[in-house]
């Protein structure tokens, strides 16, 4: 089994799931009584998210390399970040490490070629939607990436900080979201939308969503899962 490195904390409601549905998907996987060695160093959310509003990429590099180091100490053999936005730096930080990173956006991507989608939209932090590091992995595939307005990308991304990032679910946030995406839908003809904050599932699912939800937490773990388990 290979010893996977978490970098947690971005956030806390996240990182939760990350490691219950690891450790109990490995030890379906590998069907009998057995739980997988890994290591999670946990980072502030609130730092990564001021760094990336003040683009001080240099030191989000540094700092979360610090973190990946830390994990690559500990025996890991592959590591992970436990959200999206931080990989605004990801290609920065794979030239660094020394150990494989494993990419949530290229996961997700992967997933949506499997399931030959064509126009997908993107929920996320206002650094995901309005960046081009998210969408660039899916046009390279010839897939659609479809944001919305300014003034929703901008509601949205008040609910994830203020709301979901403490692990506060309301209903009328969830009425919102729906909203958007019903809109989206209709507007743009969007097959499915991208959950790209790992906090966004606290809110959607496919039972509660218009149309249906590519969940990157949920697709990441399962890669990781397949990895631990080679």
């Amino acid at each position: 089994m290979k010893k996977l490195g978490l970098v947690g904390g971005m956030g806390p409601e996240s990182t939760i799931p990350y490691y219950h549905d690891i450790v109990y998907g490995v030890q379906k996987k590998v069907g009998k009584d057995f739980f997988p060695n890994l290591t999670i160093e946990s980072v502030n959310v609130f730092e990564v998210l001021q760094l990336c509003k003040d683009e001080n990429y240099d030191e989000l590099v540094t700092y979360l390399m610090r973190a990946i180091n830390n994990l690559i100490k500990s025996g890991a053999d592959f590591v992970a970040l436990s959200a999206n936005t931080p990989h605004i730096v990801f290609d920065r930080l794979k030239m660094k490490s020394s150990v494989p990173l494993v990419s949530i956006i290229e996961a997700t991507r992967d997933e949506a070629i499997r399931l030959n989608m064509k126009k997908i939209g993107l929920l996320g932090t206002i650094f995901t939607m309005t960046g081009e590091f998210f969408k660039k992995p899916f046009e390279d595939s010839n897939i659609e990436i479809v944001v919305p307005t300014e003034a929703e990308m901008e509601f949205v991304n008040h609910k994830i900080g203020a709301e979901l990032e403490l692990g506060i679910v309301k209903e009328d946030t969830l009425e919102s979201f729906q909203a958007i995406i019903e809109r989206m839908k209709k507007e743009n003809g969007i097959e499915a939308i991208i959950l790209g904050c790992t906090e966004l599932p606290l809110l959607l699912n496919d039972e509660v969503s218009p149309v249906p939800c590519l969940d990157t937490m949920k697709i990441h773990i399962k890669t990781l899962v397949d990895m631990i388990a080679e």
